[in-house]
């Protein structure tokens, strides 16, 4: 019985392939019975919206045996508007394409392909014992009002099944993808590129063997010569899996280039651009050092006088007693009468136009235990010593002989910063000196200068180390950011003006971030430029010059080179934000404008305070603090009560403590008797007589400085801003402005001068300020509302077809900070040639 029933079914099958046969060529037509075909027969024809063409492919199945179809269609029609459309139709599913196939690439590139080859789901090994029969029908359509031409091809399949340690020879295209059987893959290619996809996948149908649908099932891997996968058994409790063989479309996700879709010269141009537009800068300020050289030259020619006009005997020294100072001019007895330097007459000349205090005395030439002179056979300048407890000044004004020599001006661990406020003469009398009623610079450049150098160096390497540690984690991470982009498509992640966003490589808007080259180039061109002014320094030091050891404001550039470092940084993690803005990565753009902010603030105090400005180690924790709670911000500021009122009760308390140490110079102890100290302070001064304030300036500046930061408190706790990065960063920008508009004030009335480049830099730092924040205030997008809602605000280019507003804010920012930075580098020229016992502290 189960013998006859094979024919039976054979039989039964034949008349109906025969019977489907006769209606098609009695004129069966658009929805007619499907015509007979055969494997490994080309099927030529054409169809439109009026004629469609059905195939019908029957076979047997073995038993135990895995048997699959493949099915080659091709059409020479281009027309994306009416392509033809094959459906196949099995005994457990149905699988659709259209020829001309389209793949998308990276930036919604589009691939067309003519020819295109599917494999059908493969039947599945059943336990019956006798053969079964199976049909495959082929639907051939279009939509055209014309005719369009096609060709069909199916075959089976003989080496499906691969063995182990056999190879199996085969070649792909994006639009013919290969799937097999196995148990263990390694496949090799001759060449890297195109890209690949091997994917492993469960006997489920339909098979995933497209470039956008192959990684949804199994296990995959990207190819270019050669890719290994082990599948284990309890992946697959079947036993059984398809081994698919994907081409893709482009070479990116192997790590091959991306075509560009803009011309190669518009790239070009904004390149050029963007940096000649810097590099005019360098220009400028090798343009201002030659004028400096040639004038400072010219001066030193024109100082050059006979010794005659200058030389007294030997033995012989001139006292100036209306000065109180005693000037000697020494010659060795075999010198010639050879031109000297002009430099004492200078020197004596200012001493004569600005007199000491009446409590000033000069000391004899022959003192007790003289120091020994370095100079035996050179002009000598002999000790000038103020009394300590008078009003005018509190330190002794040491002469050239008795300093430590300038070379000994080292980096060495010896002298560690410990010793700042261990020497006796200091910590006897610093409570008193640091309390006077006014202040002068010498009171407070009391310390050993090489020591206090050191100290501010400190700040220079500590920043770099927190760069590397700061900044390698974020690129990572933007560039994580960057590749879920590209790979998922979804461009809301990424808040960029799509209206002028230029891709180059990896990157989908390239223009904002190569518009941060300019804090990178200024950054560079500052730290050249305090270079240049450390080594003159240096050089003045080593011969000993009287106005660098005991005038002007004392030198120490260590937190300028960490300003240009800040800087810089500031370009590398700005860019990275650029990558792909959104609301969680704001912050690495606003972190190192905080350290800026901070460090120019210290730099300002640090200018007339150079004994008790704060420890690199003490100001960045403070700005690790500070960074701490903008990620608290980020995290917690948008709807939490309690976070903006636990950071506005930290902000009051911390202006306050600011306040006092500025306020008393450093000598209120902040322990846990300060409270009981404050309010007998408020009870002393304030309600049982209410006595003016001792240091009406700073008082002043320390009471509006209060009123800003509470209303700052008092803002954020009232609005809650949710942009809470840029919510600290304005209270940062507000401090430092305040700070500088009264340091400046306060130079004004104390008669100083504003010098032909300080003003300059003022001037352009304002102007170049107010146009940046023009451009910065032109939203472009805006990560605090939803991506759609953002993308209403983008705005076309403005500058060269390649910048829009927000790159102009960052050509104009970088320009501006960096004349910002030589204002504060510049400010106080005008005090070099007066003595630090007559610069008022403020």
């Amino acid at each position: 019985m189960a013998g006859s029933a094979a024919p039976a079914a054979g039989a039964l099958l034949c008349a109906l392939l025969w019977a489907a046969a006769a209606a098609a060529a009695a004129g069966g037509g658009p929805g007619g019975s499907p015509a007979p075909a055969a494997f490994g027969r080309v099927y030529r024809g054409a169809v439109n919206i009026s004629a469609e063409r059905v195939y019908a492919f029957a076979y047997r199945s073995e038993p135990g045996q895995v048997d699959a179809v493949r099915v080659y269609v091709n059409s020479s029609s281009e027309n994306l508007r009416y392509p033809v459309l094959f459906v196949v139709r099995q005994q457990k599913g149905v699988l659709s394409w259209q020829v001309p196939l389209i793949f998308r690439g990276l930036y919604q590139r589009t691939y067309k392909y003519q020819e295109v080859s599917r494999t059908l789901c493969p039947s599945e090994p059943t336990p019956e014992t006798r053969p079964s029969d199976q049909i495959i029908f082929v639907d051939v359509a279009s939509m055209a009002p014309f005719n369009i031409a096609y060709e069909l091809l199916v075959t089976r399949l003989e080496n499906f099944q691969l063995e182990t340690n056999k190879a199996f020879n085969f070649t792909a295209s994006p639009s013919q993808p290969q799937d097999v059987d196995s148990v263990i893959i390694n496949v090799v290619s001759d060449a890297a590129y195109p890209c690949s996809v091997v994917s492993v996948q469960d006997i489920v149908c339909p098979v995933y063997d497209l470039d956008h649908n192959v990684e949804f099932n199994g296990v995959y891997q990207s190819m270019t010569k050669q890719a290994a996968i082990t599948v284990q058994r309890k992946d697959f409790p079947g036993e059984q899996f398809f081994v698919v063989f994907v081409i893709k479309p482009e070479d990116y996700a192997c790590g091959g280039s991306v075509p560009s879709s803009i011309h190669e010269s518009v790239y070009v141009q904004a390149m050029f651009f963007s940096f000649l537009s810097f590099l005019s800068f360098y220009l400028g300020s090798v343009v201002v050092a030659f004028v400096h050289y040639i004038r400072d030259h010219g001066n030193d020619e024109n100082l050059r006088v006979c010794p005659s006009d200058l030389i007294v005997p030997q033995s012989k020294v001139s006292l100036y007693e209306d000065t109180g100072v005693q000037v000697g001019i020494v010659m060795g007895p075999d010198q010639d009468m050879e031109c000297q330097s002009r430099e004492s007459l200078m020197l004596m000349k200012d001493l004569r136009a600005s007199p000491l205090p009446s409590q000033e005395r000069a000391f004899e030439a022959s003192s007790p235990e003289p120091c020994p002179d370095p100079y035996p056979e050179e002009l000598a300048f002999k000790g000038v010593e103020e009394d300590e407890s008078s009003s005018s000044g509190g330190r002794q004004m040491s002469s050239p002989e008795c300093r430590p020599p300038a070379g000994s001006d080292t980096d060495s661990s010896v002298e560690e910063e410990s010793d700042f406020d261990t020497m006796p003469e200091i910590e006897s009398d610093k409570n008193i000196i640091r309390t006077k009623v006014f202040l002068y610079l010498s009171d407070l450049s009391r310390k050993d200068r090489r020591i206090v150098s050191k100290k501010y160096k400190i700040y220079f390497w500590n920043i770099i180390t927190i760069a590397v540690f700061y900044a390698l984690p974020v690129i990572q991470l933007v560039i994580t950011y960057q590749t879920v982009v590209n790979v998922t498509g979804n461009q809301d992640i990424c808040y960029y003006n799509f209206l002028c966003a230029h891709p180059l490589g990896v990157l989908s808007a390239f223009n904002n971030i190569l518009s941060n080259v300019g804090h990178m180039m200024l950054g560079f061109l500052f730290l050249l430029i305090v270079l240049r002014r450390d080594i003159l320094h240096r050089r003045a030091m080593e011969m000993k010059d009287i106005y660098t050891l005991d005038y002007g404001i004392p030198k120490h550039f260590g937190l300028f080179y960490a300003m240009g470092i800040a800087l810089m940084m500031e370009g590398v993690l700005s860019a990275c934000y650029h990558v792909c803005p959104n609301y969680s990565n704001f912050q690495f753009d606003t972190s190192f404008m905080y350290m800026i902010a901070g460090l120019c603030m210290l730099k300002l105090y640090q200018t007339r305070h150079p004994d008790i400005n704060a420890s690199a180690y003490s100001a960045y924790a403070s700005f690790a603090v500070v960074i701490c709670l903008a990620v608290l911000g980020v995290v917690f500021g948008k709807n939490d009560m309690w976070f903006w009122v636990v950071f506005s009760i930290i902000h009051v308390l911390a202006s306050l403590a600011l306040s006092t140490q500025i306020y008393y110079m450093g000598r209120f102890k902040m322990d846990l008797g300060i409270f009981r100290r404050a309010v007998m302070v408020l009870y002393t001064d304030c309600i049982q007589q209410c006595s003016r304030p001792m240091y009406m300036d700073r008082m002043v500046l320390l009471i509006v400085g209060n009123l800003v930061n509470w209303s700052f408190a008092i803002f954020g706790l009232v609005y809650r801003p949710r942009d809470f990065a840029s919510y600290i960063l304005g209270i940062f920008i507000c401090n430092l402005l305040l700070y500088l508009a009264f340091y400046i004030i306060m130079k004004l009335r104390s008669s100083e001068k504003l010098l032909p480049i300080p003003m300059f830099c003022i001037v352009s730092t304002a102007v170049v300020w107010a146009a940046a924040l023009y451009f910065f205030f032109q939203n472009l997008s805006s990560w605090e509302e939803t991506p759609a809602e953002s993308r209403e605000k983008n705005r076309p280019c403005i500058l060269l077809g390649f910048f829009d507003d927000h790159d102009v804010w960052h050509f104009l920012s970088a320009a501006a900070l960096f004349f910002s930075f030589l204002v504060l580098l510049t400010l106080d020229d005008d005090l070099d040639t007066v003595r630090r016992d007559k610069i008022p502290v403020f």
